[in-house]
């Protein structure tokens, strides 16, 4: 998983409450288990004027115009700016993964949906939970080319105006995405513990290792 340290990125607005999963990501796309892969297919219905189906060559879709992502100035953004309740619905992994495989490193919002809100770190992604007011006057700030810089160590976001916005991130969560550990990696930091403990569980229980080498 990728380390998340600070982050000075394009924001792209999303000015939609309660965008649940299936949009995010539908339904279609969830039977591969590949966790990359999924990025031309975010936010599918809306992206694209036909209907996807996993494999198409997405570079050869129409596009609508009229989403967000579509819009040249916001090509290459990283900061997802949106609305309360993102993530809504059923508890997809894929979703995060979709955002992340599209670029997205981090999403912005007054709240989220609890499965998405804990997915997200669990894939690198970092999703911040600010005031609706701030929402509001980040969403009225934004024009073309604007950026935030998002500091994870210090948990602040810096506007194009020198202002410094607070959030908070729980101790654990925010050490395992500052050090790049999912589920797996925080487990292989204590592999010499491991690997120590079956060595002596072997010489304690050989009947257990017959058909093992430890």
């Amino acid at each position: 998983m990728q380390a998340f340290t600070t982050l000075t990125a394009l924001v792209a607005p999303l000015d939609r409450a309660n965008v649940d999963t299936d949009a995010i990501i539908p339904k279609q796309f969830l039977k591969s288990i590949r966790r990359a892969g999924f990025g031309p297919y975010l936010f599918d219905e809306w992206r694209y004027l036909d209907r996807g189906e996993p494999e198409m060559d997405c570079s050869q879709r129409p596009l609508n115009p009229d989403f967000v992502l579509n819009q040249p100035q916001y090509q290459g953004a990283q900061i997802l700016l949106t609305r309360e309740n993102f993530g809504c619905g059923s508890s997809r992994e894929h979703a995060p993964w979709a955002l992340e495989d599209y670029g997205f490193r981090a999403i912005i919002a007054p709240s989220f949906a609890d499965i998405f809100f804990n997915n997200c770190f669990k894939n690198g992604v970092l999703p911040i939970v600010l005031p609706a007011e701030t929402v509001d006057r980040l969403f009225k700030e934004i024009a073309d080319g604007y950026r935030l810089t998002i500091d994870l160590h210090e948990q602040t976001i810096t506007t194009p105006g020198g202002a410094t916005i607070a959030f908070s991130v729980d101790e654990n969560r925010r050490f395992r995405l500052l050090n790049g550990l999912d589920d797996i990696g925080l487990t292989l930091q204590h592999a010499d513990k491991i690997k120590a403990y079956e060595v002596e569980r072997a010489k304690r229980a050989p009947w257990l290792f017959q058909n093992a080498s430890v």
